[in-house]
């Protein structure tokens, strides 16, 4: 077999040149604003959280500041067996979609587990959090005549590719405002169905959603809530059910997307709620009838993860005391973060090169892994550091971060004011992270200006 790529045998034809000339200019663009993304490989854990080694050939183990496995279960040894348990009793994969190969009885009593723990009568599993909520969202905007779904300005891109992908029509209220929410309530059909969806947690600010309020203002209207608690699930609440459970509010909630990659350690999304909205989406979302389910080893580990995270409350606690670590190293060596009360805390750095210079330093010169943040995951200007902390990390390391991010900030600054512009790195520490981007178009702005994703 020909090992030539296939575009050699194609670029002959001036349309197919022209196609490729044009995604290559794109590309460049890309490169010329400092965005364009270059992974780092690295081999996790080694020697173990938070430690990655670096796969470069160098064998440089570094502190990663920037893990979405919060709670460190992907590690937990219950985790694990579990997961090894039943890859040995039920192989690598699941055999198709649950609409073809079935639906394997752990996948199953992950569900129920999930449903048992947000008090809700159902529970659905998809292959991730994104597709979760891009299929749902997709769904109810479809399915419910002329529905109407008011949106925060700075959703998630997967609520926002459902939502638009619905063809419903859309309000967005600003960012957190619920009057906003309420004066678009209040202008709508008494008649009109409507769904309100929002975060618990906005994974880029790390600042958290006003539940109680929101919830309320919905149910005044008659609206169904959407919550998305992705960054929250297994790390907030008495048991792990997310902000909704800390703040006691689950019972105001319609349904409640979660991921289970994040706090949970694994893979997968899922959403809760009545029955009659689970079996709709159930029946009616592509993202889940044609997808491959995931496969029991996976869901094995999901099971045992929320288990646990159910009966214990350890982890939690060392998450709070390693975030209030890392604010109070922060505040010593004079590193401001971003307003947050969360365990994410991101710390601006504005400019896409100058974020990428200070992140490139942070693993070249500190051996420190933070990744950079720009558009179009955040708006161009509020290009940012997202970092992290979890039990992993030791009040070294926390004090080690602090120190030199204050020390690289400075120095990169006196290089602007110099006029000799940002620090140049070699670039495989440039990218956005998370295509977490919010952004409707709400015409109205916020605080921190308007994300990328506008068009609506």
């Amino acid at each position: 077999m020909s090992t030539a790529p296939v575009t050699a045998t194609r670029t002959g034809h001036p349309a197919f040149a022209a196609a490729l000339r044009s995604l290559d200019e794109r590309l460049d663009v890309l490169r010329e604003e400092g965005r364009y993304r270059r992974f780092v490989e690295l081999e996790r854990p080694a020697p173990g959280a938070p430690y990655v080694r670096l796969a470069d050939g160098s064998a440089r183990v570094v502190v990663d500041w920037c893990s979405n496995d919060y709670l460190g279960m992907s590690q937990h040894p219950a985790v694990v067996e579990a997961a090894c348990q039943a890859l040995a009793e039920h192989g690598v994969g699941s055999g198709g979609t649950r609409n073809i190969a079935g639906s394997h009885l752990l996948v199953r009593e992950l569900e129920d587990e999930l449903a048992d723990l947000h008090c809700q009568e159902a529970a659905l599993v998809f292959t991730s959090g994104f597709i979760a909520n891009e299929a749902s969202l997709r769904v109810l905007g479809s399915l419910l005549e002329g529905c109407v779904i008011l949106s925060d300005e700075r959703n998630h891109a997967s609520m926002i590719d459902g939502i638009r992908s619905s063809r419903a029509q859309r309000a967005i209220f600003r960012h957190n405002d619920v009057e906003h929410l309420r004066e678009l309530l209040e202008a709508l059909p008494p008649e009109v169905p409507r769904i309100v969806a929002f975060e618990s947690i906005y994974s880029m600010d790390g600042d958290f959603g006003p539940l109680r309020d929101l919830c309320a203002v919905a149910a005044e209207y008659g609206a169904l809530t959407y919550l998305d608690e992705t960054h929250a699930a297994g790390a907030y609440g008495h048991e792990g059910a997310g902000v909704a459970q800390a703040l006691g509010v689950t019972d105001m909630l319609t349904v409640v997307q979660g991921s289970l990659a994040k706090g949970y350690g694994g893979l997968g999304g899922f959403i809760v709620g009545p029955a009659t909205i689970i079996d709709t989406v159930r029946s009616h979302a592509s993202g889940f009838i044609f997808t491959t389910s995931l496969p029991p080893a996976i869901a094995a580990a999901g099971l045992a993860s929320v288990r646990h995270l159910r009966g214990s409350d350890s982890e939690r606690a060392a998450l709070t005391r390693s975030g209030r670590t890392l604010r109070e190293a922060f505040a010593r060596a004079g590193v401001t973060p971003m307003p947050s009360d969360s365990h994410i805390l991101p710390v601006l750095v504005p400019g896409a090169e100058r974020c990428r210079a200070v992140a490139q330093r942070l693993l070249n010169e500190h051996a420190i892994y933070v990744q950079p943040i720009n558009y179009p995951s955040v708006p161009r200007g509020a290009e940012r550091l997202r970092i992290a902390p979890t039990p992993a990390h030791s009040p070294a390391h926390a004090e080690a971060l602090a120190s030199a991010l204050a020390e690289l900030l400075r120095d990169v600054d006196d290089r602007s004011a110099n006029g000799n512009g940002s620090a140049n790195g070699n670039g495989s520490a440039n990218g956005n992270g998370h295509a977490s981007g919010n952004g409707h178009a709400s015409g109205n702005g916020s605080a921190n200006g308007q994300s990328a994703k506008q068009a609506m």
